[in-house]
C-alpha cells in the first residue's frame, strides 16, 4: 500500500528523527554511552523514543538504530561499526529489491503474453474465414484485446508499481544511511550538534532541511538540548544577536 500512499520519508520526518537522535546523543555526551542502554534495549519504554512514534513504528529503522547504538555501547570502535552498518544496509536493501525484481520480470513478460494472445486470436480468425463478416470481426477484436491488456498491465499498472517500490526502497536506504553518518560522526568524537549537521549533509537534496531549520528544531526540542554547553553554533548565534 505504500506505493499508492506516497513516501513517508519527508523533510519533516528527517527533522523529527534528527531531533530525536540529537537528544539521545546529548544524553550520551553528558552521562556517557552506558546511559543509553535502557533506551536502546527497550525503545518502546524510553521517554526519549516515545516522543517520536513514527520512528518506533518503522521497525527497520528503529532496529537498525538501536542495534547500532547497542554495539557502540558494547565498545565496538567507529571503524568496525561503520563496516557492520554498511553490511546491514546492503542486506536490507537486497531484501527490499527481491519483490521489485519479481514485479519487474512480470511486467516485462506481459507484452509477450499479449503478443501470444494476438497470435492465437489470428489463428482462430483464420479458421473462421469464409464465415459471416461479423464473426470474423469479433475474433479479430478478441485478438487485439489480448494485446491491449498485455501492454496496459505492463506499462500502466505492474511496471509503475515496481518503479514506486524501487523508489521507496532507495529512500529508506538513504534514510538509514543518514542515521549511520550520525552515529559514526558522534563516535569519532564530534559534538552532537555537529554530528546532526554531518547527517543533514547526507540527506537527499529534495527533502534536506536547511541548517537553520534543523538547528531550531534541535535547540527547541527541550531544555536539555538548549542548555548544552559544547555547541559552538549557539554561541555564535548569541554573539550575532548581541
Amino acid at each position: 500500500m505504500v506505493v499508492f500512499k506516497g513516501s513517508s520519508i519527508t523533510k519533516q520526518r528527517y527533522i523529527d528523527s534528527l531531533r530525536l537522535t540529537y537528544e539521545l546523543l546529548n544524553k550520551a555526551r553528558r552521562q556517557g554511552l552506558m546511559s543509553l542502554e535502557s533506551d536502546v534495549e527497550e525503545p518502546d519504554k524510553s521517554p526519549i523514543f516515545s516522543k517520536d512514534a513514527e520512528f518506533l513504528k518503522n521497525h527497520h529503522v528503529s532496529d537498525f538504530f538501536c542495534d547500532s547504538m547497542r554495539m557502540a555501547i558494547s565498545g565496538v570502535e567507529a571503524f568496525e561499526l561503520d563496516q557492520l552498518m554498511d553490511l546491514d544496509l546492503e542486506v536490507q536493501h537486497h531484501e527490499a529489491t527481491q519483490p521489485i525484481t519479481s514485479l519487474s520480470t512480470m511486467a516485462d513478460s506481459l507484452p509477450g503474453l499479449g503478443i501470444v494472445a494476438a497470435v492465437l486470436g489470428v489463428v482462430i480468425t483464420m479458421g473462421a474465414l469464409g464465415g459471416p463478416p461479423e464473426e470474423i470481426g469479433h475474433k479479430v477484436a478478441a485478438a487485439l484485446v489480448g494485446t491491449f491488456l498485455g501492454i496496459l498491465l505492463c506499462y500502466g499498472l505492474v511496471g509503475p508499481i515496481a518503479a514506486n517500490m524501487s523508489k521507496a526502497a532507495d529512500e529508506e536506504r538513504a534514510y538509514l544511511n543518514v542515521l549511520k553518518v550520525l552515529i559514526i560522526s558522534f563516535l569519532k568524537g564530534t559534538a552532537p550538534i555537529m554530528a546532526v549537521e554531518a547527517a543533514r549533509r547526507a540527506i537527499p537534496g529534495h527533502v534536506r532541511p536547511t541548517f537553520t531549520e534543523l538547528e531550531q528544531a534541535c535547540r527547541g526540542g527541550g531544555n536539555a538540548a538548549a542548555a548544552t554547553p559544547e555547541e559552538p553554533p549557539a554561541t555564535d548565534a548569541a554573539a550575532a544577536g548581541g
